[in-house]
């Protein structure tokens, strides 16, 4: 039995082995836990290292006052899955109904308490392998020509136990708090540990650094037993609803914005925190000032001797002095169990918090090291959902099926229709698709062509940064040119600044859906897959390289893209004329009309009447039809054999010249006629 356990690597006489796994995946967050779910789904062997003695340890300490932001939409009036999963973001994917959030909670902004639950019952309900109490406390490489990635990822315990993989995945969240170093910071209270007893703060006035959503969360919860609240940070305050991103100010914090405008003593400033200083004085009062200030001064001589801004300006701002500074700055990731060897670097700019990947969310530094969750956020930020659940559930999905055809040969999931239900596809896809709908101008549907396309193949929420390299990472080729499914957002319509409610916002002509300002479908028309080189070099602001053929969906007040005018026959037409083809649906007698009238049948009539497919007629749908106006009523028609030996050849030249060639879908026979 010694021998078995350490042939399998559980044991050996020095206790230092690796452990293999050809997956390991850091963090058993709700990234980490959905990329356990799909390796296990798929038979992979895989290991989840979780510090804490349960999932989702964020969780269980933020946010500190308890409610989430991340809806929960219980009613949507559609019994849609798929659907209502646009509405719900706090649910992970997974086959079993139990586990859907909304059993856990009817709150439309739920208790982190539920979120807990929730997490700890999808780890143990689909019996994941997650490996609790271990913190992997370094990660460095291991050189090997025949890994998979021409290395290995050897990583370490804080009892020393080494493990190897193939393939990291880290989803480790960004956790480690943001933290501004200027004279007098050891007078600030951090976010994690302030207390969330609003009768702690009675009487006390406040200065809050921060102005995020875990700023105003906290102003929230103090708001009416404080003297008054000041928020301080280096840019204005960004309103979700005018930036369509769900990490700016959400409308349930911002209670402080109500008292500052309304002139009820609280206040919002904007300076660099860097600048300042904070002194105390002999009562624990703790006065603002800037840190040229304190240049070449000796603080410890006393408040007293030291030049406060108010002294050169009577009605400096935060003149008044403060009880408490409050630290409220958000969090970063931890870069500090990473060896240098795999070059895990800061991003640049507003991304500094967050490792630098490549759209397919693969370390820049490191083939085979994948980045998860919250921590890829770099991919999207302040443009679309990949930070949160809502969003990073379908992201993580996408980097599943990259590993499945690098790693495995298993092809990106397609399904492959006759060219007559391209429209009807794309319809069904952007009216229901959650992943298009929550991961807007990140991730697509792809539409192959088929040759002389006759047939195309579908692949759904594709990551479009890496178009260009959709063969190599797909397993699918694309020869005959293809259709980009997006959804998208006027692109003036979001920003800081932009009034979202002025008057004529939004479009209802199909005419102008170019013009549409939220959040509405666009399909984009290549011959040619693009190269990496027009990739680099597409329009500011535009998700995609110029097309050769673009078409917008007007927007929806109701997200409903189903007018058979103003959204199906215009995308129809746009689909006709990139293909040069018929995409219109026909009864038989137009098939037939078609087959002695023209040298091309339309492609329904070639895959349908040709084949002697297609819907059985009868009496009751030929007045049907006859009665919409939708074929010439022959029973009006005398064809007795009364009539002259000529009048049969008379007859059928007035037939074809007076039938009305069909151009409606089947499913939208009763609506008004279309030209």
């Amino acid at each position: 039995l010694g021998l078995a356990l350490c042939a399998s690597s559980l044991c050996t006489a020095s206790g230092t082995a690796s452990l293999y796994h050809d997956y390991c995946v850091i963090g058993a967050g709700p990234a980490g836990l959905q990329a356990a779910y799909f390796l296990q789904e798929a038979g992979r062997d895989y290991i989840v290292f979780e510090r804490s003695h349960a999932p989702g340890s964020f969780f269980a300490l933020y946010p500190r006052h308890r409610k989430l932001i991340s809806i929960n939409k219980w009613h949507t009036g559609k019994s849609n899955s798929e659907f209502n999963l646009r509405h719900d973001w706090n649910s992970l994917l997974s086959h079993d109904r139990r586990l859907l959030f909304r059993r856990y909670s009817r709150d439309f902004f739920p208790n982190a308490d539920a979120m807990v639950r929730y997490l700890e019952d999808f780890a143990s309900l689909l019996k994941l392998r997650v490996q609790y109490n271990t913190a992997i406390v370094h990660v460095t490489l291991e050189k090997d020509e025949q890994a998979w990635n021409g290395h290995y990822f050897l990583l370490t315990d804080q009892d020393r136990q080494n493990y190897k993989c193939s393939s990291l995945l880290v989803a480790t969240g960004t956790w480690v708090p943001n933290v501004v170093n200027f004279p007098g910071s050891e007078y600030v209270e951090g976010y994690e540990t302030v207390s969330t007893n609003p009768e702690d703060f009675a009487g006390q006035t406040v200065l809050i650094l921060g102005r995020g959503n875990s700023a105003f969360e906290t102003a929230e919860n103090i708001l009416g037993v404080t003297n008054f609240i000041h928020m301080v940070s280096r840019s204005r305050v960004r309103l979700s609803w005018a930036t369509h991103y769900v990490g700016d100010l959400r409308a349930i914090n911002n209670g402080l914005l109500d008292t500052y405008q309304l002139k009820s003593l609280d206040g919002l400033l904007e300076g660099d925190l860097e600048d300042l200083a904070i002194v105390k004085d002999k009562k624990g009062k703790l006065h603002i000032t800037l840190r040229f200030y304190l240049e070449n001064r000796n603080t410890s001589a006393g408040i007293d001797s030291i030049t406060l801004p108010q002294d050169e300006l009577d009605n400096f701002a935060t003149r008044a002095p403060y009880d408490r500074v409050i630290r409220c700055l958000g969090w970063k990731f931890d870069f500090s169990i990473y060896n240098r060897s795999l070059r895990m670097v800061p991003g640049k700019g507003n991304k500094i918090k967050y490792p630098q990947i490549k759209p397919n969310y693969e370390s820049r530094g490191t083939q085979g090291l994948f980045v998860l969750g919250t921590a890829s956020h770099s991919v999207d930020f302040r443009k679309s959902a990949g930070g949160f659940i809502h969003g990073f559930r379908y992201t993580t999905r996408a980097v599943y099926r990259l590993l499945e055809n690098r790693h495995h040969g298993v092809p990106w999931p397609s399904t492959v229709y006759p060219i007559t239900q391209l429209t009807n596809s794309i319809i069904k896809r952007v009216n229901e698709a959650s992943g298009l709908y929550q991961m807007f101008t990140v991730l697509a549907d792809i539409i192959l062509l088929r040759e002389n396309a006759t047939a195309f193949e579908y692949l759904e929420e594709y990551p479009v940064g890496i178009l260009a390299e959709l063969e190599m990472q797909t397993g699918r080729k694309a020869p005959n040119g293809l259709f980009v499914v997006v959804m998208e957002y006027g692109r003036n319509f979001s920003g800081a600044d932009k009034d979202v409610f002025y008057y004529n916002r939004a479009v209802g002509e199909a005419q102008h859906a170019w013009q549409s300002n939220f959040l509405h479908p666009v399909i984009y028309y290549y011959k040619h897959l693009p190269t990496e080189r027009e990739m680099r070099l597409q329009p500011p602001d535009w998700p995609l390289p110029r097309p050769d053929a673009i078409h917008h969906i007007v927007e929806d007040f109701l997200t409903d893209w189903t007018a058979p005018n103003a959204h199906i026959l215009p995308l129809r037409r746009f689909l006709e004329n990139c293909l040069s083809t018929d995409l219109r649906n026909f009864f038989a007698e137009s098939c037939f009309l078609f087959a002695f009238t023209r040298q091309k049948l339309p492609p329904f009539c070639q895959q349908g009447y040709a084949r002697t497919q297609g819907l059985l007629g009868g009496e009751r749908l030929r007045r049907h039809a006859a009665e919409a106006g939708l074929l010439e009523d022959y029973t009006l028609t005398d064809f007795s054999g009364d009539r002259p030996s000529d009048s049969h050849k008379g007859s059928q030249d007035q037939l074809l010249r007076d039938h009305v060639i069909l151009v409606r879908p089947l499913q939208h026979l009763v609506h008004a006629k279309d030209e």
